[in-house]
């Protein structure tokens, strides 16, 4: 199927011509129709599959064939989870709507509200926002939600994940009962089914690419290794595959750091991205990435929502998730677009029952590569070591916090007197 089989008009068309779009993904040509007919839609599908396209499209169409009168007011609203998605969603709606009257903006936090506040002044379509911000300047009276016609929850178990459901429901309760609601999440868990249904009305429903799937594109390989010899390890696949560009995924924000600046001490370009990070930092890094400025990019789950490199080649798990789905969304960052990828994990001894689970939501094995100077020799821990283990790890955070709180008690006390 080409996209002019899906009644898209002609200026959105020529958009999507000038970036070689021709044929709909299939999350695409399923819901590209349902949206254009004003349907309710419950989409199931993972990141790299197409999805922005998927609600944005239809979306621009819809509003430029009934402009606003008079002022512009926000028509449509997509909110989700992180600054880089609400980003890369932006990006798109720029370069979908440029031959039609929709404009937008994208608003989210951890930057000055001042640049965001003077472009909403000027009137938007289509406004791009992460929850905090979004009901930040709702409650100074600078956005209302009125005049919502599209509502779009984009990411919705990120979003959950991220303990933004209290959030999410004060939004609702703030739109107009009349709209058309677009509902996207790469996983249905329960929770997630039952937050759909206090947004959809009547819904179609879309699943493509399933998040046990991963693309046939992306090769899959494990190196098992001691826990302390992981940096080591790491430099040494990055160099023998001749890596010039690898996205590295770790479990903590402190890991990430960690990693980055292991790498650099022998000479490797590398940089860390998280939530701790400064936004304007955090785009910094990102475009010296893409560049290829940097060699290695190293990020959380969470900062590595809305990350999209055309061809990304590598991606390297530094850290096993303990959910497998996790395992899938990171992967799926390589092999875009039926490029070629390959995913690499490493494993120390604890992170062996998580393969384990990978292996059983995927339904293959990842491949052990046996030519491996850092071999697994050490085994993992018993349930009575384990046991012991979180004990003293609870008893050394007990007394960490303990002290920073006798330290900030004493320096509070120095400054009254």
């Amino acid at each position: 199927m080409k996209f002019e089989e899906l009644d898209i008009i002609q200026p959105i068309q020529d958009a999507l011509k000038e970036k070689n779009y021709t044929e709909p993904t299939p999350i695409q040509e399923q819901s590209i129709p349902l949206v254009l007919e004003g349907r309710d839609l419950l989409a199931c599908a993972q990141t790299g599959t197409g999805k922005t396209a998927a609600f944005s499209i239809p979306m621009i169409q819809r509003l430029n064939e009934n402009p606003a009168q008079g002022r512009r007011k926000i028509r449509g609203l997509i909110i989700t989870p992180t600054r880089e998605l609400a980003i890369q969603i932006g990006e798109n709606i720029k370069e979908y709507s440029k031959y039609t009257k929709i404009n937008h903006t994208v608003i989210f936090g951890g930057v000055k509200q001042g640049a965001q506040v003077n472009r909403l002044s000027k009137g938007v379509d289509i406004l791009v926002a992460t929850p905090g911000r979004l009901l930040d300047l709702i409650s100074q009276r600078i956005i209302n939600l009125f005049d919502i016609e599209i509502f779009v929850l984009d990411e919705a178990d990120r979003m959950l994940d991220m303990g933004f459901i209290n959030d999410i429901k004060k939004v609702l309760k703030l739109l107009p009962r009349k709209r058309q609601s677009l509902f996207f999440s790469a996983t249905m868990p329960d929770n997630i089914v039952k937050l759909s249904r206090e947004i959809l009305y009547k819904p179609e429903k879309v699943e493509v690419t399933p998040v046990s799937s991963t693309a046939e594109t992306i090769q899959q390989y494990i190196y098992y290794t001691n826990k302390s010899s992981k940096k080591n390890l790491l430099r040494h696949i990055i160099k023998v595959n001749e890596m010039d560009q690898v996205l590295v995924f770790t479990r903590t924000k402190h890991g990430a750091d960690r990693v980055a600046r292991d790498l650099k001490k022998k000479d490797i370009t590398a940089s860390a991205i998280h939530g701790d990070k400064a936004q304007n930092q955090r785009q910094k890094t990102l475009k010296q990435f893409k560049n290829g400025e940097v060699t290695v990019l190293v990020a959380t789950d969470i900062a590595a929502r809305g990350i999209d490199i055309d061809k990304l080649k590598f991606v390297i798990n530094y850290d096993i998730p303990d959910q497998a789905e996790t395992y899938v969304h990171r992967i799926g960052r390589c092999g875009r677009a039926g490029e070629e990828g390959i995913a690499i994990a490493i494993s120390e001894p604890e992170e062996n029952v998580h393969v384990k689970g990978v292996e059983r939501l995927i339904k293959q094995k990842l491949i052990a590569v046996e030519d491996n100077p850092f071999p697994q020799t050490e085994k993992p821990m018993t349930a009575a070591e384990r046991k012991e283990w979180n004990k003293e790890k609870k008893k050394r955070r007990d007394e960490y916090f303990a002290n920073r709180k006798k330290k900030g008690n004493s320096q509070n006390k120095r400054r009254r007197h």
